[in-house]
């Protein structure tokens, strides 16, 4: 008898644990139902439709490993309408948590104060070993990182092979390390230039257009001389743009087309394609638009080589990289989405789709195509001879000067002199307007 109560007080004891047991259990919030749920908005640049996918499907995948985050993309076309709205929603306060930034206007945004510093995320988990240096420099700002990028752009001398053979000019060298120097494309220009048949001989920067293409096309023929727009500590243009250098570089430029007459101010429609124009410099993404060209092959009807070298070979980097709000509720969340993006997964996951130039040394090495004939002399340029536009606030003005700079030696025939000191000035007045957050 003392046994069985032994064993029902034993037994009592056991369920009133259990109970209690079951109850604190019964009390504790499932985990995954209460992960907090996060949204953020991320606002970008609208690009083609291998573009738009690629991103499209980096988001699908970061929010399968994130359940709890939800990204909610909005897109805008690029230029003067994002930018416009980009900078109108943060005037209002409106923030998107993540925003794509052409990585030119980093400083603006980074210098009113609505970009978060990403420096100790890049530093501690953003792998910047795999990163050219002359890339991160122009995602960096007073010493510290601001934006991460996924893809790069570089640009490369394309010649019409059709003309060359005519000439009988021997195809240049495809070798990204052995590019020709200005004065040798200038000889070959003079030879395939014929004005009796409306042949152009050459088109050194993509003629005279809007928006950030003259920057980005021309600024490198001044590094190549020697010059510099504006001073280290970017103070001043002043003996950096119309320096000695910055002058003979320019006059190389107006030469092409007022006392060579290689060069022309106005070009018939698509010359490159139809056999009248020799030679022009234009970026990667040319490739697959030109083979869109019936009958107009690569290695057939045109080739590619480097992009030519003066003092110096340079050629410019930059492109749209993420940057995240200083305003974000969810600083951590963000970089998550962020690193995934711009890390090795997201990174050959977008280049894959969009066939543009990876960032990372990493993913770049994963595309044999990438490795050959002729885009590795894009790749190999931007990891090896690449250099940022200048890192400043006041980089849209002096975008807008080199502009006007390059057109007034080029399409007016100004003095390379008058025109360059007017450059200084316009852009020192940008640098003095520069406000502090």
């Amino acid at each position: 008898m003392k046994k069985w109560l032994t064993v029902i007080i034993l037994f009592s004891i056991a369920g009133l644990a259990l109970a209690y047991f079951s109850s604190i259990t019964s009390d504790r919030p499932d985990k995954e139902k209460t992960e907090k749920q996060v949204e953020l908005t991320f606002l970008r640049n609208l690009g083609n439709q291998a573009f738009n996918q690629a991103y499209e499907e980096v988001v699908t995948a970061f929010e399968a490993g994130h359940p709890n985050i939800k990204i909610n993309m909005q897109s805008m076309h690029w230029g003067n309408e994002y930018e416009l709205r980009l900078r109108t929603e943060l005037a209002a306060g409106n923030h998107p948590d993540i925003m794509a930034i052409d990585s030119p206007n980093l400083a603006l945004y980074a210098n009113s104060g609505s970009l978060l510093s990403m420096d100790s995320f890049m530093k501690e988990e953003g792998n910047i070993d795999d990163i050219p240096e002359g890339v991160l420099n122009g995602l960096t700002y007073k010493d510290e990182i601001y934006l991460a990028p996924i893809v790069e752009s570089s640009i490369a001398l394309f010649y019409n092979m059709n003309l060359f053979r005519e000439a009988g000019i021997p195809f240049p060298s495809g070798d990204p390390n052995n590019p020709m120097t200005w004065d040798e494309v200038l000889e070959i220009a003079k030879k395939i230039n014929n004005p009796a048949d409306s042949v152009i001989g050459l088109d050194p920067a993509q003629g005279f257009n809007v928006g950030e293409g003259p920057a980005y096309f021309k600024m490198p023929i001044l590094w190549q001389f020697g010059a510099e727009v504006i001073s280290p500590d970017g103070t001043t243009a002043d003996g950096y743009i119309n320096s000695k250098e910055a002058l003979r570089a320019l006059q190389f430029y107006q030469d092409l087309y007022f006392k060579h007459g290689v060069a022309a101010v106005d070009m018939p429609p698509t010359p490159f394609e139809t056999d009248k124009l020799g030679m022009t410099v234009l970026g990667s993404w040319a490739i697959s638009e030109l083979q869109q060209t019936p009958g107009f092959i690569l290695g057939e009807d045109f080739g590619i080589a480097p992009l030519p070298r003066g003092q110096n070979q340079v050629v410019p980097n930059g492109g749209w990289a993420l940057g995240i709000s200083s305003k974000t509720k969810y600083p951590e969340e963000a970089w998550e989405f962020v690193k995934f993006a711009t890390g090795y997964e997201g990174a050959k996951m977008f280049v894959g789709i969009s066939g543009d130039l990876p960032a990372r040394y990493s993913v770049a090495k994963d595309f044999p195509e990438l490795n050959e004939y002729p885009k590795n002399i894009f790749v190999q340029q931007d990891q090896n001879y690449s250099k940022s536009r200048p890192v400043t606030p006041a980089y849209p003005i002096i975008s807008e000067a080199i502009k006007d700079l390059f057109e007034d030696v080029g399409k007016e025939g100004k003095d390379v002199g008058t025109a360059a000191n007017q450059a200084a000035e316009k852009i020192n007045n940008g640098l003095k307007d520069i406000k502090k957050p």
